[in-house]
C-alpha cells in the first residue's frame, strides 16, 4: 500500500481538538492496519504545518504544538488537506499567503477538508464557493452571511461535495476522519478504529448536529436526566406520563409541570423526539423495513412513523434515509 499523506494546518488560536481529534482517527487507523497486515507500510503519514513564521503555534487553550513544517517549506506530497478551525480567525482569513498556499496545495491534493470554523478558512482561499458545506451550527448564519456562495447546510455532522469535505463542530472532525478512512481502508477498519477510540456510534454524514438527549443533560435535576437516559435505552417501552412519573416517585401533574420546566418540552413530545431519534438511527444503519423500525422504536406503524416524522423532521423517513445515504 502506497502511504498517504495527511497534512493538517495550525493557525495561531486554533481548537486543539479539531487538529488532534482528526489525527488521531488517522494514527489509531495506522495501528489497526497494521495489526491486520503487520507486513504492510503504515496508510498515513501525517503531518503538521505552520501557517506562521514559527514551528511553536500556539492553541486558544493555551498549549502549544511543535508543527513539523511552515506551511511555505513544505514540498512533500498531500494526499488529504485539513484545515481545523480556531478561535478569532479574523487574521488568517485576510493573509494572502495562507490562502494562496491552500489554493496551491487543495489543486494538488486529493481531497479537502475542514473541522468546524476551518470552514471560513476554506471559503475565505474560494474553495467553497458553489458547494455545500456546513460548520459548528453556531456559525452556520455568519458563514453564509460572509459567503453568499456557499450553500450551507446546518444540520449535517458532515457534508462531501466532490473532493471538498467539511464537518460540524469540534468532536465532529473525527466522524469525519472516520468516514475518509472508511473510504480508503473500508468499514471494517473504521469500525474497529472507533472501538479502539471509544467512540460510542460512529455517526453517518447527514445526522444532526442535534441530539435530543444533549437537550435532556441541561436538566438541572438528576432524577430526571436518569429518566431521561432510560427513555432513550428504552423507546418502545411504555412512556406514557402516568408510566414515567411513577418511575421518578412524583405525581401525574407535578411530573408534567416539573418535565417541561426542566426541558422545554412536554413529555409526550420529548418521548415523541427521542423515539424519531432511534428511528433515525436504524435508517442510516440498517436496511430494516419501515414498519419494523417503527415498532422497534415505539412509533407503532409505518403510518404513525411518518406522521412523526414529518412533525419533527419535515420529511418523510424514506426521504430522511435517502438523504443520509447520498
Amino acid at each position: 500500500m502506497k502511504q498517504r499523506y495527511v497534512v493538517l494546518i495550525a493557525c495561531p488560536k486554533f481548537v486543539l481538538l479539531d487538529l488532534a481529534g482528526p489525527c488521531d482517527v488517522f494514527w489509531m487507523a495506522n495501528r489497526v492496519w497494521n495489526k491486520l497486515h503487520p507486513s504492510d507500510t503504515a496508510p498515513y503519514s501525517i503531518k503538521v504545518l505552520s501557517t506562521t513564521q514559527d514551528l511553536q503555534v500556539r492553541a486558544a487553550s493555551g498549549l502549544t504544538l511543535a508543527a513539523d513544517a511552515l506551511i511555505g517549506d513544505w514540498g512533500g506530497e498531500i494526499d488529504t488537506l485539513l484545515v481545523p478551525g480556531g478561535i478569532d480567525l479574523h487574521d488568517v482569513v485576510r493573509d494572502a499567503g495562507v490562502l494562496k498556499w491552500l489554493q496551491s496545495a487543495a489543486a494538488r491534493s486529493r481531497r479537502v477538508g475542514s473541522v468546524c470554523t476551518g470552514a471560513f478558512i476554506l471559503a475565505a482561499a474560494g474553495l467553497l464557493e458553489g458547494r455545500t458545506a456546513t460548520t459548528h451550527w453556531e456559525e452556520c448564519k455568519e458563514l453564509a452571511a460572509q459567503y453568499p456562495g456557499v450553500r450551507i447546510a446546518p444540520d449535517r455532522i458532515y457534508v462531501r461535495d466532490g473532493n471538498i469535505y467539511t464537518s460540524a463542530g469540534v468532536t465532529a472532525g473525527m466522524d469525519l476522519g472516520l468516514a475518509l478512512v472508511e473510504e480508503d481502508l473500508g468499514q471494517n477498519v473504521s469500525l474497529k478504529v472507533a472501538q479502539e477510540l471509544v467512540m460510542f456510534v460512529r455517526r453517518p454524514g447527514g445526522q444532526s448536529q442535534f441530539s435530543t438527549l444533549l437537550e435532556a443533560q441541561a436538566a438541572n435535576r438528576q432524577p430526571i436526566r436518569d429518566l431521561a437516559m432510560w427513555m432513550a435505552e428504552h423507546p418502545a417501552s411504555d412512556l406514557s406520563v402516568e408510566t414515567l412519573a411513577a418511575r421518578v416517585h412524583m405525581s401525574t401533574r407535578n411530573f408534567s409541570r416539573t418535565f417541561r420546566r426542566e426541558l422545554g418540552k412536554t413529555p409526550a413530545r420529548f418521548v415523541e423526539a427521542l423515539r424519531v431519534e432511534a428511528a433515525r438511527r436504524m435508517l442510516e444503519e440498517t436496511d430494516a423495513r419501515m414498519d419494523h423500525i417503527a415498532r422497534e422504536c415505539g412509533l407503532g406503524s409505518g403510518n404513525s412513523m411518518l406522521r412523526s416524522f414529518l412533525r419533527v423532521l419535515g420529511l418523510p423517513p424514506s426521504q430522511y434515509r435517502e438523504r443520509v445515504r447520498a
